[in-house]
Order: structure tokens, then C-alpha cells, then sequence
């Protein structure tokens, strides 16, 4: 009876529409963390006086503060002072400066992985640091990077979960309304809502495997 309630067409549909919103709010938040993370990751390996100093301490902070409490300040504290997002954004917005922050450690770690030889190479061709960066450097410190970035993605699809507490209508808080509703059926949900996040994180670590076997030949 229990199966039967949860696999109805209206719940199954209910679901499908919270796992869209999970995807879009994982995809916009992993590619805005990239971008922003590879800057900053780039101006901490570049080694820029006061600069580099500043973006080191910004990303220490943030890295050691708690994404539910990101959250809730974005949602909350920001419309205090005059800036106010809607819940996809403000879960958006977190995502992306917690993110941001994590990546950026990873990114600067592959580029340290490098050896210094190829950057001063590089300089003594005629290229500029940011040129020998993005054409010799990055290249050669992407492969290293690919498997911890990836983890952290998959961790960033599973921490959209937490959006459930600004009501983001979003896999975990969909199959939560259904359960709510009826009791009966919480046992279920909990399988179908584990099996969705398991097919999203299981299929970003295998292409991410494929492309680094590819990458790496």
C-alpha cells in the first residue's frame, strides 16, 4: 500500500519537478564556483602582494564557515541591508560562495603541483604569467585537478539538500511533502530520493573518469 501511494503519477511528477530544481540550482552554482574559484585560486598562485594576502584570508573564512550558515545569510541577513534574492538565487549565491572557496584551494593546488621550471619557461618565450598560466600551466595542472574537483561537484549537488531550509522546492523538499502527508510512505520516498541522488553523483564520477582516461592518454 505504501509503494503503491508513493509511485502515483501526481507524487512521481511532484519529485521529478524537485529533482529538475536540484539539477539547475547544481549546474548554475558548479559553473559560477569554477569560474570564481579559478580567479581566486589564480590570484593565490600568482602570489600578488596585498592581493593575494586579502583573497587567501577571504577564502580561509569562508572555508571554515558552515554552508547552512551561508544560507541563511543570503536569505536572510542580506535583505536587512537592501539586497534580497528570491530562494533559487539566495541557494544559488551560497552554493557559490562556499564553493567558490573550496575550488579555489583545489585549483591553486594543481597549478603549485607544477613544476616552476615550466612557468619561467614560459615567461623567457615572450608569453606573460597569465599567458603562460592559461597555455602551459593550466593544461598540465588540469589532470591533477580533475578528480578532487569532481569530488567536490558531487558534493555540491548533495549540499543542494540544504536548501530545504529556506524552502527551495527541491528533491529533498518535495519527497519530504509527500511524506509528511502521508506517513506511510516514508520509507519509500527515502529509496526513490536516495536512488535520484545517486544517479546524479554515480554519472558525474564516471564521465569525469572517462574524461580523465581520455584526457591523460
Amino acid at each position: 500500500m505504501a509503494i503503491q501511494q508513493s509511485l502515483t503519477w501526481s507524487n512521481l511528477r511532484f519529485v521529478f519537478d524537485g529533482l529538475l530544481v536540484t539539477l539547475e540550482v547544481a549546474v548554475v552554482s558548479i559553473i559560477l564556483s569554477f569560474i570564481i574559484g579559478g580567479v581566486l585560486g589564480t590570484l593565490r598562485y600568482l602570489k600578488i602582494p596585498g592581493v593575494s594576502f586579502v583573497v587567501g584570508l577571504v577564502v580561509d573564512i569562508i572555508r571554515n564557515l558552515p554552508l547552512l550558515l551561508i544560507i541563511f545569510f543570503t536569505y536572510f541577513a542580506l535583505p536587512q541591508i537592501g539586497i534580497q534574492f528570491n530562494i533559487f538565487w539566495s541557494a544559488v549565491i551560497a552554493l557559490t560562495i562556499f564553493e567558490s572557496a573550496m575550488l579555489s584551494e583545489i585549483i591553486r593546488g594543481g597549478l603549485l603541483a607544477v613544476p616552476k621550471g615550466q612557468l619561467e619557461a614560459g615567461i623567457s618565450t615572450g608569453l606573460t604569467r597569465l599567458q603562460t598560466i592559461f597555455y602551459i600551466v593550466l593544461p598540465q595542472g588540469l589532470k591533477l585537478m580533475v578528480p578532487p574537483l569532481v569530488s567536490q561537484f558531487v558534493s555540491l549537488i548533495r549540499d543542494t539538500s540544504l536548501a530545504v531550509i529556506i524552502s527551495l522546492p527541491e528533491l529533498t523538499h518535495n519527497t519530504k511533502i509527500i511524506y509528511a502527508q502521508y506517513p506511510n510512505t516514508v520509507l519509500p520516498m527515502f529509496f526513490i530520493m536516495a536512488f535520484c541522488y545517486f544517479i546524479i553523483c554515480y554519472s558525474l564520477s564516471y564521465f569525469s573518469k572517462r574524461f580523465e582516461l581520455n584526457y591523460t592518454k
